[in-house]
């Protein structure tokens, strides 16, 4: 099956035909280097890690640009307010951002640049915008003239005339048409500045990705990625600036992943309802912030709350669970197969079916709830095959929990041993209620004495008891067994 992806440019999903055989070249947007990290940008981070690590299980090789924005309007006032120069703050931040992406086991791009590491390319592509009679120098600025660009609006399906009438323009006499974009922003006192062909300043924001992904790119390449906020302005500016000067179509396919929101409204840092990587790492694992975010398609909104993060743990919990399960089964095989036709089925095509729901638009969600389903088959047969293992049966089981562990690594999830997994998760939850392991099973052995008198008052007791301390049983045809509620 063919990997189809919605492409936000035709607004339709298309099939994935790279410019050259089995080699895809990614573009995404990255950050503003100007603070620590939200929720929001680990979900970008973590859809295109997804992104490239499926594509390259599925057989391409993948060239993953993402840059850094490291001057910015919104970098030079942090540094004022903080009395440092702008360029050590971005640097600082550069620094967190790979600490909270390292945190969340997010593999490196394989390539990072920088804008202000790329000035001349900048400068460059402006003047050639500039001899195409597509931008113009204004009182030291350069602007972009949209209504010389016939497909201004291609992305975002707007025309310029809606765009004017909705929008807030501030009026600029230095400007030929009121949305007209800037390019090159002349210097303003203390603010950092480079030389150019229109006097010392600073690059626009939009002309950044512009520059850099031709340059590492090409002028068409396949993907352009980023968050649905990017389709306008910049993205849409982005075409306008290299379709202009390059006379060539630009991305030929754009993906944009939606918001995250707090009660349904978008979080950000202007809104001030964020929070930071490091908040929800604080109380939970990044295997469980995945498993949140992969929950929900990348094209949809996510709705971010405690609960759902106690949703994902528990599901964690589950697929670790049933990999710690499938390693207890008894080595010593010598029964008939007692896996029915239907779930050997289930089983044997869960690589298939994984594929068949990543193929349609990486639809995450789909996949994870195939891995749920196969847990409740392994599991259910894991229990038949700890008192009448086959050989072929075990082999099967086995085989479906490697499976279920590569699969979830695409996702970034199951990275850890299944049965330091279990043992830790016990561990810990033990250190929350007020019983010793010695006292648990203790008190099963009262209440074991008590059914063994038929004391079903006395054994009822005793297992509400533990279960007021979060313990429940679990009574088999081996005895007994325990576990702590999540």
């Amino acid at each position: 099956m063919a990997i189809k992806i919605y492409n936000t440019l035709s607004r339709k999903k298309e099939k994935l035909r790279p410019l050259q055989d089995k080699l895809l070249k990614l573009y995404v947007c990255g950050i503003t280097s100007y603070d620590y990290c939200h929720i929001g940008h680990a979900r970008s981070a973590l859809v295109f890690d997804m992104v490239v690590r499926y594509l390259r299980y599925r057989g391409y090789k993948v060239i993953f640009v993402r840059n850094f924005t490291d001057i910015d309007d919104k970098i030079i006032a942090r540094a004022a307010e903080q009395g440092v120069d702008s360029s050590e703050l971005a640097e600082k931040f550069i620094s967190e951002f790979y600490t909270d992406m390292d945190a969340l086991g997010v593999m490196r791009p394989d390539l990072e640049p920088k804008a202000t590491e790329h000035i001349d390319d900048m400068i460059g592509l402006i003047q050639e915008l500039i001899d195409e009679g597509l931008a113009y120098a204004s009182d030291g600025d350069v602007y972009y003239r949209v209504d010389k660009f016939p497909d201004y609006g291609m992305l975002s399906g707007r025309s310029l005339e809606d765009m004017q009438a909705g929008a807030r323009i501030e009026v600029n006499a230095r400007k030929e048409h009121p949305m007209d974009f800037v390019l090159w922003k002349g210097a303003k006192p203390g603010e950092p500045k480079w030389r150019s062909p229109w006097g010392e300043g600073r690059p626009g924001w939009h002309i950044e990705c512009s520059a850099m992904s031709r340059k590492y790119l090409g002028e068409t390449f396949d993907i352009h990625g980023g968050g649905k906020d990017l389709i306008f302005p910049h993205h849409e500016n982005e075409i306008a600036q290299s379709m202009g000067a390059n006379k060539k179509p630009f991305a030929n396919l754009w993906m944009h992943h939606g918001f995250v929101t707090i009660k349904d409204e978008k979080m950000s840092k202007s809104l001030g309802n964020f929070l930071t990587i490091r908040d929800v790492l604080g109380q939970y694992s990044p295997e469980v912030l995945r498993l949140f975010i992969f929950s929900t398609q990348y094209r949809n909104p996510l709705d971010f709350s405690e609960a759902a993060l106690q949703d994902a743990q528990s599901g964690l919990d589950r697929l670790y669970d049933c990999l710690a399960g499938i390693r207890g089964i008894p080595d010593t095989v010598d029964g008939q197969s007692i896996i029915g036709a239907k779930d050997r089925k289930k089983i044997a095509s869960l690589q298939q079916r994984f594929e068949s729901a990543m193929d349609n638009d990486f639809n995450t969600a789909q996949a994870l709830g195939l891995l749920f389903d196969a847990v409740k088959v392994l599991n259910k047969v894991t229990r038949m095959l700890q008192e009448r293992p086959s050989a072929e049966d075990v082999q099967l089981v086995r085989q479906g929990g490697a499976e279920l562990q590569e699969l979830a690594g695409l996702l970034g999830i199951l990275q850890q041993d299944p049965e330091q997994y279990v043992q830790e998760k016990k561990e810990q939850l033990l250190n929350s209620i007020k019983l010793s392991e010695e006292e648990i099973n203790l008190m099963i052995a009262q209440r074991n004495a008590a059914r063994d008198e038929k004391d079903w008052s006395t054994s009822d007791e005793v297992r509400d008891e533990l279960l007021s301390h979060g313990i429940e049983l679990h009574d088999g045809p081996d005895g007994t067994s325990w576990s702590v509620k999540s």
